[in-house]
């Protein structure tokens, strides 16, 4: 068989908020393990990919601009193969998320999709929603119904013409990281470690440590990336009182950053899997 040789795309700075030595670093401890794998490994910028197709018809990528975004897409069409689908990155954007999860049972806030031109003080009322979480290009917590209205206000002059809404969860806030097909999984209290992007988990303040089934956590993720076309992922959950436990967030190859080290040689493992099936 001919030596495997892949395309792998690092992650824009402009979309490491907070992040990009970390992202930088799971991006090239990948590289070095799939090397070792006995892969050709070529390395390239998000804004190579939009001046010609790679040579290259496997591809494993940490792209998040939308024009690259695109372009994955059309070479997934022309029987380049992906990982992650570029399909599967934009399942992870907040609207088509919150539709998939719920649509397929996978266990998630009760949610909303309003318009932001429309008052959404009745609606809101009706489902309950008193404390809740407005999602667009950015999250904002909001404690009551008139400031629901001034936010989505606020996006609908800004262009956008909707927003998802979850309610807020009561319980403690796990971060998690998994790759599909693996025995990988890492899970963690984000406010033991400080580990944040933006400081929202202060909301949920410090994890009392209910008890919940880890086993039952793995499942519940390794079917959400399922559901979404995601094979490296990453995200956030809540456990609530009675050890439910919800998925509030699902991310697309994320930095891995507590457990990069041995994070790497599954995700390479995945990629190298997935491409000897495919390519």
């Amino acid at each position: 068989m001919s030596k495997l040789t892949l395309a792998g795309i690092r992650r824009g700075n402009q979309f490491s908020p907070n992040h990009i030595g970390n992202d930088a670093a799971i991006f090239a401890l990948t590289a070095q393990h799939l090397r070792k794998l006995g892969c050709d490994v070529n390395e390239y910028i998000e804004s190579d990919l939009l001046l010609q197709d790679p040579k290259e018809k496997g591809i494993f990528n940490m792209v998040r601009d939308w024009k690259s975004i695109h372009k994955l897409q059309e070479l997934e069409d022309k029987n380049y193969f992906v990982v992650n689908s570029g399909y599967g990155i934009e399942n992870c954007t907040r609207e088509k998320m919150t539709r998939l999860l719920l649509s397929n049972h996978i266990s998630h806030p009760e949610s909303l999709i309003l318009r932001t031109d429309e008052d959404p003080t009745e609606a809101l009322e009706k489902a309950g929603f008193f404390n809740c979480w407005i999602h667009r290009e950015d999250v904002t917590y909001v404690r009551n119904p008139e400031e629901a209205k001034s936010i989505l206000k606020e996006y609908a002059i800004r262009g956008i013409p909707s927003a998802v809404i979850n309610e807020h969860l009561v319980g403690d806030l796990v971060k998690f990281y998994g790759v599909a097909g693996t025995d990988f999984f890492y899970w963690f209290y984000p406010s033991n470690m400080h580990h944040s992007k933006f400081g929202l988990e202060v909301i949920n303040g410090t994890a009392k440590g209910i008890p919940f089934d880890e086993a039952q956590l793995r499942l519940l993720c390794h079917k959400a990336a399922e559901v979404l076309n995601i094979h490296i992922y990453g995200g956030d959950c809540i456990v609530s009182e009675d050890g439910v436990m919800r998925i509030i967030d699902f991310n697309d190859w994320p930095s891995f950053a507590p457990c990069r080290e041995e994070a790497a040689p599954n995700i390479a493992r995945r990629i190298w899997d997935l491409m000897r099936e495919h390519i």
